[in-house]
């Protein structure tokens, strides 16, 4: 929901806010009619005489593929008081039947098409507007076709009957409960208490329980007839197609919708500019300590033009650099906070609010509040240095450039974002090019003074604010001790901010360059395998579906199979490796060397693996390789990473419990494995006594001996990439030629009790979690692999169809395929659903009737055809990006069978066939090799299995 989110950002997130969320000022014109920034001749823009519009662009990023958009400006703030919750439930009413479709048929026909619930096909309603989305997998006209047939459906031909609504309440009512978490209920709070007048506060999409039970089809209709007219309407359409035949298609389908009155969009307020020395605390047992600081102030209608968009930008670079110097503090050995920000954003048209959030350790906000705010006053008192406004401006220089230098292969979706941002928040989309040339303009008068000036302008400040505290316990004082400890705050001396010493990135030199031993190309797909005396394997590939990008992997034997049942927490601190720095350098310090710098830093924790991902330029390769080969031969181990570890660490386990999500994770692994500590999550106290000194110990040898393969996909020059490997990776002491099989670890086990179990959460009291396990196998046959991938889109597809379509029960329920490659015989097969505590009953019944039916009897070859052709679909697209080729050439030295599988999974899937899938459900989900975990709320009566 992209008001809902905004509005989230609003309350919650330490950065500055994106610009209003309030639909165009002025619906009969264009925001680049009126503003002195070019727009993108590239899109094609129009009318109807019933006043929709559109905007159209060609473009093959990925070739042979489009997206489609359709904005209607009807949210939850055109609902009155008794329509609380309708324009999300006339969304869910979209694919409940209409005029040329028949309920409950508009899914099913788009996944025949290859288009996957969910996935490509969706919606979400949010504030101000809801948007409906089709990713079509093909450029075929006749799927074009049928897309605009259905959003001309969706836009006013919805049958919404009677039957239909009491079906879909179910569903809806479920997605209510399914969302009632400590998170959103905070949201909401925080939202009246900063704004307590404003009309958005009241109107979260999701809407009240008891207006969605009083909607009936004449009350949802009455909605939607009023709301989704053409002047509320604009299609957005991004792809392979020839702009002329899709503008054709539009008229064609959309020009005899009858025009009717557009209402005026209600104001989001009031907001009080001169609300002032309120104060409220709210606690939840899931909540970690908070503490924000706000000022309201008036809306000021800032146009897009060049003028306002370097006023935003010396905005946003002085937030910038306040929050960074916020980071700072936040990254020491002894910091006074976890995490804060400071920023201004608008509150869609109402109003404009500055804030500064302060996330700290329980019990430490008082201290952590006083860092924040003495920031905060230094920032707006002595303003900035040179040294960090160049450090924030080469950021933003290396984004614009970055951006000009991609443009002609930006994805479908980007593009359809500039449309919609024109749509929602009239901003004119130009060219990337012509952005450069203006920053390149402005660049000079890019100063200390000028930021600050700036800065000034739009804060409002925080002499008199309005204070709230979130977390599990109150603070010691309470409101009074809150607002007595910022006015200390205000009154302090400031002193100006120290400068900040800057240093050169020192692992520019790894030794001698490596000699290659083996160079060579596979034929079929052009993938380049080399390898190095020392051990190292690089492959590449050189696309050019990216210009100006490319993608690096990299991965060194390991991973969780150094784990142990005595020493199961062993590679645990892995992926907050790079938050120790390195040798020469802290993770702050790389942060200021590398600013400009388009790089990523870190590993993560594969099966036996540690694996990184990321993405760089051209430009920046060279610094990237030497950037990740430090990383593995240099790591930093200082304490602020174990420090931030802890900090999280600790928090996660205050939440554990709080959903019964979180409450299955806690259990599962435990409950799986009969207690096999490699897999259970154990104790806090497990993890708080983890440090840099221990992980040294159990990985440093992976790092400094373990098989290490590099995978480079992108715009590459081949020989200078392997050349820039060869003084990096290839310089290092000779490594193990092949990754380690780990035969002598103890087997993966599945649990021989097949007893149900029930796990206990503490949120609301009518949710529940139903989850059924199946073992199943290993990934090593690639035929039964994917008849098992094919089996859990079946299944999803027969879940959805029974227990959220024809029932009513759940909004969400999955089927899930895991298996592993690394465990040998190890594999699960799950299915989860979301439900009403009171529904448990009968979702237990609905699943074992689907499993049975499965297993009784070869599925029909229609909803064979709709769990298969997405994908069919995904695998024909599957090397239209870079994404796509990573997946085989990362590891194509190692594991070369992942790219026969490949080769051969569309030949596999379409031989796939409806007595397959009986056959591999018969072999796997036999009714008495499930393990059920039933989450519960902690005061529920005993489960069956409890009694």
């Amino acid at each position: 929901m992209r008001g809902f989110l905004i509005a989230l950002l609003l309350v919650l997130a330490p950065a500055p806010l994106a610009a209003r969320d309030k639909p165009s000022r002025d619906a009969v014109t264009w925001a680049f009619e009126h503003s002195d920034i070019p727009v993108d001749p590239s899109f094609r823009f129009g009318r109807l005489d019933n006043g929709m519009r559109y905007v159209i662009r060609r473009n093959a990023t990925p070739a042979g593929t489009a997206i489609v958009r359709m904005d209607v400006e009807a949210g939850s703030l055109d609902e009155s008081d008794a329509e609380q919750g309708y324009a999300h439930f006339v969304e869910h009413m979209a694919f409940n039947g209409s005029r040329r479709v028949p309920e409950g048929q508009m899914i099913p026909l788009l996944e025949r098409e290859g288009l996957a619930f969910g996935a490509d096909t969706n919606a979400s309603t949010g504030f101000d507007r809801t948007l409906y989305k089709l990713d079509l997998p093909r450029n075929d006209p006749a799927l074009l076709d049928t897309a605009l047939m259905l959003m001309r459906e969706t836009a006013s031909e919805l049958a919404i009957s009677q039957a239909a609504v009491d079906r879909e309440r179910g569903v809806v009512l479920a997605e209510m409960r399914d969302r009632n978490s400590w998170a959103l209920r905070n949201a909401i709070d925080s939202a009246l208490f900063f704004y307590p007048q404003a009309r958005y506060a009241r109107r979260f999409p999701i809407g009240t329980a008891q207006t969605l039970a009083a909607a009936d089809a004449a009350t949802l209709r009455a909605f939607y007839e009023r709301e989704y007219v053409p002047g509320h309407t604009t299609l957005v359409i991004v792809g392979d197609f020839d702009v002329a035949a899709v503008e054709a298609g539009i008229i064609r389908h959309f020009n005899d919708w009858r025009a009717r009155a557009a209402e005026p969009q209600p104001d989001a307020g009031p907001i009080r500019a001169k609300d002032r020395d309120r104060t409220a605390i709210h606690l939840d047992p899931a909540l970690s300590e908070r503490v924000t600081v706000q000022a309201n102030g008036a809306w000021r209608d800032e146009r897009d033009s060049v003028a306002q968009r370097r006023e935003t930008l010396l905005r946003s670079i002085g937030y910038d650099i306040v929050n960074r110097r916020l980071q700072r503090l936040a990254r020491t050995a002894e910091p006074p906070f976890r995490g804060a920000g400071f920023g201004t954003g608008d509150v869609f048209e109402a109003g404009r609010s500055t804030r500064l959030i302060v996330d700290t350790v329980d019990g430490k906000w008082e201290a952590g509040l006083e860092a924040a705010g003495r920031e905060y006053r230094r920032a707006l008192a002595y303003g900035f240095s040179d040294a960090e406004v160049a450090e924030q401006v080469a950021q933003v220089r290396t984004g614009i450039v970055n951006a000009a230098a991609a443009a002609d292969t930006r994805s479908n979706a980007v593009l359809a974002q500039l449309a919609l941002s024109l749509v929602d928040d009239d901003m004119v989309p130009s060219t990337p090019k012509s952005a450069l040339e203006r920053f390149e303009g402005f660049a000079p008068h890019i100063t200390p003074a000028a930021i600050r000036a700036a800065l000034r302008r739009q804060a409002l400040p925080l002499d008199r604010p309005l204070i709230r505290f979130q977390g599990r316990r109150s603070p010691t004082g309470g409101e009074a001790a809150l607002r007595a400890a910022w006015l200390r705050v205000m009154r302090a001396k400031i002193d100006p901010e120290a400068p900040v010493a800057a240093t050169d990135f020192a692992y520019t030199e790894f030794g001698a360059p490596g000699a290659i031993i083996a160079d060579s190309r596979r034929p079929d797909l052009s993938i380049r395998q080399v390898r190095f005396v020392n051990g190292v394997m690089l492959n590449l590939k050189k696309t050019d579906l990216e210009k100006d990008r490319i993608r690096v992997s990299l991965a060194i034997d390991g991973g969780d199979m150094l784990n142990t049942r005595a020493n199961p927490h062993a590679t645990q601190l892995t992926p907050n490796l790079d938050d120790g720095g390195l040798g020469r350098h802290s993770r702050d310090e790389l942060d200021t060397i590398l600013a400009g710098r388009t790089v990523g830093l870190g590993l993560s924790r594969g099966e036996a693996s540690f694996d990184s991902r990321v993405a760089t330029t051209p430009r920046d390769l060279e610094i990237q390789l030497q950037l990740l080969a430090a990383l593995v031969t240099d790591p930093g181990y200082r304490p602020e990473g174990e420090v931030r570890y802890r900090q999280a660490i600790n928090n996660y386990f205050a939440q554990l419990g709080a959903t019964p999500g979180s409450a299955l994770e806690a259990h599962l692994g435990e409950i799986l494995s009969d207690g096999d500590p490699r897999f259970s999550l154990g104790q806090v106290e497990e993890y708080r006594h983890l440090s840099y000194a221990q992980l040294k110990q159990d990985i440093g040898d992976r790092l400094a001996h373990g098989a290490l393969e590099i995978g480079i996909v992108g715009d590459i020059d081949e020989d200078a990439a392997i050349a820039l490997v060869a003084r990096t990776f290839g310089a290092l002491p000779a490594r193990e030629p092949a990754f380690r099989s780990y035969a002598d670890q103890p087997p993966r086990r599945f649990t021989a009790n097949r007893s149900p179990r029930v796990v206990r959460h503490t949120g609301p009291s009518d949710q529940a979690l139903l989850r059924v396990t199946w073992p199943t196998r290993d990934d090593s046959d690639p035929v039964e692999a994917l008849q098992l991938e094919l089996l859990e889109r079946v299944m999803r597809v027969e879940l959805t169809d029974q227990l959220r379509e024809a029932l009513g029960k759940a909004y969400s329920p999955s089927a899930s395929s895991s298996l592993s490659r690394a465990w040998k015989g190890y594999g699960v097969f799950a299915v989860n659903a979301s439900v009403d505590v009171a529904e448990v009953p009968a979702t237990r019944a609905a699943i074992d009737q689907v499993v049975r039916e499965l297993r009784a009897a070869p599925v029909s070859e229609d909803i064979l055809r709709r769990a298969r052709q997405p994908l069919v679909e995904g695998l024909q697209n599957a090397l239209k990006g870079n994404g796509g080729w990573m997946a085989l050439v990362a590891r194509a030295q190692s594991q070369p069978d992942r790219i026969d599988r490949f080769q051969e999974s569309a030949r596999r899937l379409a031989a796939i066939t409806p007595a397959n899938i009986q056959a591999v459900a018969r072999r796997y989900l036999a009714p008495d090799a499930g393990v059920e975990v039933l989450v519960l709320p902690k005061d529920a009566a005993p489960a069956r299995s409890e009694s």
